[in-house]
């Protein structure tokens, strides 16, 4: 992006806001366009402030941060928002990815890992490694059941053989490069099948794609 990069924080804890602000606002081409201390005052915030990215707490006392993520994604244009947690499998987190969010952070990531997270998010890049997403999808569900499992299987169903052999390689963390060599496309290739997909399906991002295998095989 040529613009700096307008990022809002999202906690109810002063000390988290002053120190994301401090190691984000140190970099160049980031600037901290407001804070928020609770998920209602983020409309507000991010109506006024026009950020392209949330940094979003989870858990706050008023609202908390999955409402106010799934109202935010439901806004035309809406910011991309990464969680911030300090659990690496959490139920409420994989409820947020389901709603749209980017990816998460833990709270005790190094600040240089914070900066880089943003810039990516910022690039259309899911923060979600690979090992991370295996790790969410295995061991971590909001429920759902036969609904959820008919439904996805029903959403896949949308999808030529190709795609949904690509669908099922990001269900397993495979990177772009990963699927290429596995099913021998170009990376471009690989990038033009998750885009149809995307678009067919109505999903956000990767990480919904990899959700959406996790629940067809129910």
């Amino acid at each position: 992006m040529d613009a700096p990069i307008r990022v809002l924080i999202v906690d109810d804890d002063a000390m988290v806001r002053a120190g994301l602000s401090m190691i984000l606002g140190g970099a160049a081409d980031i600037d901290i366009v407001g804070e928020a201390a609770d998920g209602a005052e983020v409309p507000p915030r991010v109506a006024e402030h026009r950020p392209h990215i949330v940094l979003m707490d989870i858990r706050m006392p008023g609202v908390d941060g999955l409402t106010a993520t799934e109202a935010l994604r439901r806004t035309a244009s809406p910011p991309e928002v990464v969680v911030l947690t300090t659990f690496h499998a959490d139920a409420q987190v994989v409820r947020a990815l389901r709603a749209g969010a980017a990816g998460f952070l833990l709270k005790d990531i190094p600040p240089g890992d914070l900066v880089d997270a943003v810039r990516r998010v910022a690039a259309g890049e899911p923060i979600l490694s690979p090992a991370v997403t295996r790790q969410l999808i295995s061991h971590v569900s909001d429920g759902g059941g036969r609904d959820r499992t008919e439904r996805a299987r029903g959403l896949l169903g949308r999808l030529s053989e190709r795609e949904r052999e690509v669908a099922l390689a990001v269900g397993q963390g495979r990177s772009n490069a990963e699927i290429g060599r596995e099913l021998f496309m170009s990376v471009p290739t690989v990038k033009a099948h998750v885009s149809r997909i995307l678009t067919k399906l109505d999903l956000n991002n990767r990480v919904q794609i990899a959700l959406l295998v996790y629940d067809a095989s129910g």
